[in-house]
């Protein structure tokens, strides 16, 4: 408190010239109580969930508000154009939409501190050649107006002078995704952190090319020579660095998708067409206070849905219990699938209820997950590491860098529980995440269906068969070299 005093203080002098005339912008906000913030409306900036307001940017954000000591008032905005207009008009006072710096850009608004770095991907539909620079192109390039896309193509096309484009103001950036999906348009370019989020339901989205790298993202304000709410910035970010509080939030949303798997994703939205009809209802029976739609996702990390999965140390079932586990659910019958589903996510629930209360969610479900996969013995010894490394032993974020140092000895030996494969439990629970994320997607866009009666009648006719894991041809499946593009910006 005394150090954001000393801090107010200094604001507070260098802006006494100005204050005299009018009031600085912290002292306006001050005033008001409030900071008014502009962002596109997306996945990763900001969106309404069923628990409320999500978003990477709207929780920075917060965070910012609370620093500043006021309330936040979050503006969800559609075209980049209005939001610019509402900054330069005073209408907003900090725009933070996970932007990148542009000196074009840069000659109109002030940027703050970098906090992340991103890079711009060309991409395209599975099933066209992949196009692997601008000359390749032999179709529609859409981008949006006034986007970091724009300027970059602007600054492009002093190289490539062929190069051209349309811009709309009409689709956010998810939306120009879809269109290439659609077929509406043949290329666009996409944010990677966007891209990795969309790829999770829509895997036949692919990348040609990277358009930038490790492009710097920071906040904008208005170009006016007040310095007020500025100088608050600087700090702000160091802390939320130096706190690792900007890891754990870039964990919590971009964490578990950084690695992509084309294969893997098409098979899972296949199974959810496919599969998933035949067991939803139990999932969704027996479920509890447990998501179903998470209970499902773990089922198929288990067992892709598969009711006679069996693994080499002889845990069975759509949900892979253990003999001891099945005995303490309740389950005569591991290959039953509606007793195995029943089992495990009565066994989920009692693992949850392990999970130390004061963990909030989600990270009290990822913490859950892990301890399902390598049990919570193991789970805990990881967090008494991560509090003896001076982290916090309650951020899945935190633990999650540690989990995999139970493979090594000199950690293990020290533990109660001793040698665990927490490297596979983290990605256990990413994969997870992603499943589910897919999921809950697929489902509040309606897009969960009945198989048609044709697929039905097939599997009457033949109950045994299984459906083949789809093999892409080489002219359109992601290479591991573009997959490790995306993961690195």
């Amino acid at each position: 408190m005394q150090k954001l005093l000393a801090i107010f203080s200094l604001v507070l002098m260098l802006c006494a010239c100005d204050m005299q005339q009018q009031p600085s912008q912290l002292a306006h906000i001050k005033a008001q109580n409030k900071i008014r913030v502009g962002t596109l409306a997306g996945a990763s900036n900001y969106y309404q969930a069923p628990q409320g307001v999500q978003g990477f940017e709207y929780e920075l954000a917060q965070e910012f508000a609370d620093y500043v000591g006021v309330e936040l008032e979050m503006v969800p905005f559609f075209n980049l154009s209005d939001m610019f207009a509402r900054l330069e008009s005073g209408d907003l006072d900090i725009i933070a939409s996970g932007l990148t710096y542009n000196t074009i850009r840069a000659e109109h608004y002030r940027f703050g501190p970098t906090y992340r770095t991103i890079s711009q991907k060309l991409v395209y539909k599975q099933g066209r050649n992949r196009p692997r620079e601008f000359a390749d192109l032999t179709g529609n390039l859409t981008v949006l107006a006034k986007s970091s896309h724009s300027l970059a193509l602007q600054q492009l096309k002093q190289l490539n002078p062929e190069l051209s484009w349309n811009e709309t103001e009409d689709m956010d950036e998810e939306e120009l995704l879809q269109a290439v999906i659609d077929g509406e348009i043949d290329y666009t370019l996409a944010d990677s952190h966007t891209l990795s989020l969309f790829r999770r339901y829509h895997p036949n989205l692919s990348i040609g090319f990277s358009v930038t790298r490790n492009d710097p993202i920071a906040w904008l304000l208005r170009k006016d020579g007040d310095d007020s709410l500025y100088a608050l910035m600087v700090p702000f970010f160091g802390d939320v660095k130096q706190s690792n509080q900007l890891y754990v939030l870039e964990e919590k949303y971009f964490g578990h998708v950084r690695q992509f798997n084309y294969v893997n994703t098409l098979a899972y939205i296949e199974a959810i067409k496919d599969t998933l009809p035949k067991y939803q209802p139990w999932f969704e029976q027996y479920a509890g206070n447990i998501d179903w739609r998470l209970l499902a996702a773990l089922s198929y990390q288990e067992s892709m849905w598969n009711p006679r999965a069996k693994s080499p140390t002889g845990v069975r079932g759509i949900m892979m219990l253990t003999q001891a586990t099945a005995k303490q659910v309740g389950v005569t019958n591991r290959l039953e699938p509606e007793q195995n589903i029943k089992g495990g996510a009565q066994y989920l629930a009692k693992v949850i209820s392990w999970i130390p209360e004061r963990i909030p969610q989600p990270d009290r479900t990822w913490f859950a997950l892990a301890s399902y996969n390598v049990g919570w013995g193991h789970v805990n010894d990881a967090r008494i590491i991560t509090e003896q490394e001076g982290a916090s032993p309650d951020k899945w974020a935190d633990v999650k860098k540690r989990l995999p140092l139970l493979i090594k000895k000199r950690y293990y030996r020290k533990t109660k529980y001793g040698y665990a494969r927490g490297d596979v439990a983290v990605k256990y629970v990413d994969n997870i995440r992603r499943y589910y994320d897919a999921l809950v997607w697929l489902d509040e866009n309606d897009a969960i269906a009945n198989p048609s009666e044709e697929e039905q009648s097939t599997e009457e006719a033949n109950p045994e068969a299984q459906s083949s894991e789809p093999k892409p041809n080489d002219n359109t499946q992601q290479t591991d070299s573009e997959q490790q593009e995306l993961e690195n910006n």
